[in-house]
């Protein structure tokens, strides 16, 4: 007699990182962009066509960064859907993930969008600090248990880094728990109580290790523990990831790992075949992960539910950024981005003094924080404020002494390196796991030079103000955005520092307001700064 042996299958399917990015457009210049949701939505309609049952998870950072996700956050008013959680529902998605970008426009928007969730936000080391021992935004896990009998667990968490980067206000009463400690408890626990068939883990977070060689390959913050959480942690069959944009699959140390990139760029997916033993239980029998990137899936069309569901909003939207606010009288464009780096640039002055006349400091430091950014033409609108200024960062002025002031320029100056012919180039170290242009910082009211043929640690060569040598033991007031105040970008020097000023106006509204007040706009050169050595 012939045994028969009972298999199964199934497919995970997952979003990461979308940033807002629903519909296939360039906002900073209205063109067709193959990336988005809608795009991705025909490839998720397709695969459940293939795999009813499929496991649909979005991994964080969906409510912000676009000129959509703008919009959406400003003028959707309390008592209406969250339009980017309408499009998660349409589409059925089963489960998604806390990521640090959701809180940058405050609890009360992401409590809206989780409310109005027909699926669970999942992210157990995101507590309440009244009640440590529950995850603040709902259940930390979610079973799924297929036709076949496969039991599928799935379990949330996030970077616990945010309070290093995220305005106090904006996570007030949370706590954000050792990512890593918190999945170890909850995967024992799952393991022992609910006995699932395949255990998943979606974690916003990225890896702090060479995937191949274990080795570290960035500071190891706690940020990022996607290595150690393979590693260290018995238990766990997939492991979803994002946060650093990555595009990669792989197997470390018998997990199955993959992050799909960014913007909606691509989708992930994991098949996963299981065969049905004797006594019941299921047991795997193979995993495969791939990525469907819309690059290599040409043909797709945008889905038509999906651009019904968001049309009145674009609209809304196209006509806001359309609004004039100012003219410029002089050149406030950006033509090329590694040059602006290199020495003062108008542009950049122009920052400066929006952020110093917002604040009263004595001194400024900013980033260009996109490599898309143009500056400004002759007129502006509010689409070119959202295009140059993408994250939604408040003003902190810190009380900062000559010496913090030395060492947060050394930091900078790592940005640079210089090759044996001379050629100035992008330290590596800024542009994996994701690029970083944004932690490179210039500064006003200070004169100084970068010399990167020095070593790193000792490549400030000039440091001045006012036509002297600036003083190692004196303080200033300094104002840079929130992120930075908070130590992001690796400038050890900040967080502590006496906190003089925290403004509650985003810097894009600010700079609109700005402009506003002064038209025609003008900038003054102030050529205080440069790099050489190359």
């Amino acid at each position: 007699m012939t045994s028969i042996t009972n298999t199964s299958s199934f497919d995970i399917l997952f979003t990461s990182d979308l940033h807002g990015a629903i519909r296939p457009i360039h906002y900073n210049t209205n063109a067709y962009r193959p990336a988005g949701l809608a795009l991705l939505a025909s490839l998720i309609r397709k695969e459940r066509e293939r795999s009813p049952e499929l496991m649909l998870v979005d991994n964080g950072d969906l409510l912000q960064g676009s000129p959509l996700a703008s919009y959406a956050a400003s003028f959707v008013t309390d008592n209406k859907e969250h339009p980017f959680i309408t499009v998660l529902n349409e589409l059925g998605y089963d489960a998604a993930v806390m990521g640090n970008h959701e809180f940058n426009y405050g609890q009360d928007l992401l409590r809206g969008a989780v409310e109005a969730s027909k699926f669970p936000w999942l992210s157990a080391n995101i507590v309440s600090s009244e009640q440590p021992d529950v995850p603040a935004y709902g259940p930390p896990y979610l079973i799924k248990t297929l036709s076949s009998g496969v039991k599928i667990a799935l379990l949330g968490a996030t970077t616990h880094y945010i309070p290093n980067w995220e305005h106090p206000k904006n996570i007030e009463g949370l706590q954000f728990v050792d990512a890593l400690e918190t999945i170890r408890k909850w995967v024992g626990y799952i393991r022992e109580y609910e006995r699932p068939d395949v255990m998943v883990v979606s974690y916003h977070g990225g890896f702090e290790c060479d995937l191949e060689t274990g080795e570290p390959a960035e500071r190891l913050t706690g940020e990022n523990q996607g290595y150690a959480i393979c590693r260290d942690i018995e238990g766990i069959d997939v492991l979803l990831t994002g946060h650093q944009h990555r595009q990669l699959t792989a197997e470390i140390h018998g997990v199955t790992v993959i992050q799909p990139g960014f913007s909606g760029n691509g989708l992930g997916q994991v098949s996963v075949q299981l065969e049905q033993h004797s006594d019941g239980t299921w047991k795997i029998t193979g995993k495969e992960s791939h990525l469907l990137l819309l690059d290599e899936n040409s043909d797709v069309q945008p889905d038509a539910v999906v651009m019904e569901l968001t049309k009145d909003l674009e609209a809304a939207a196209q006509a806001w950024l359309d609004k004039p606010i100012g003219e410029v009288a002089g050149d406030l464009s950006v033509n090329d981005a590694t040059a602006l780096r290199l020495s003062a640039h108008p542009f950049i002055d122009f920052v400066h003094q929006v952020q110093m006349e917002a604040t009263g400091a004595e001194l400024s430091n900013t980033a260009l924080l996109s490599e898309e950014a143009r500056g400004f033409g002759p007129n502006i609108t509010v689409r070119d404020v959202l295009s140059n200024f993408i994250y939604p960062n408040t003003l902190t002025v810190l009380e900062l002494c000559g010496q913090d002031i030395r060492d947060a320029l050394e930091q900078t100056a790592r940005y640079f390196e210089v090759d044996a012919s001379g050629e100035v180039l992008v330290n590596p170290a800024y542009m994996t796991p994701k690029p970083q242009h944004y932690n490179y910082d210039m500064w006003a009211g200070i004169d100084y030079e970068l010399d990167i043929s020095e070593p790193v640690g000792n490549r400030v060569a000039k440091l001045e103000r006012e036509g002297k040598p600036l003083e190692m033991r004196d303080t200033y007031s300094v104002v840079m955005n929130s992120y930075r105040a908070a130590g992001g970008g690796d400038y050890a020097m900040y967080p502590g520092k006496k906190v003089l000023h925290e403004g509650a106006t985003d810097m894009a509204a600010l700079v609109e307001d700005y402009i506003r007040r002064h038209q025609p706009l003008k900038v003054k050169r102030a050529d205080n700064w440069k790099v050489i050595g190359g």
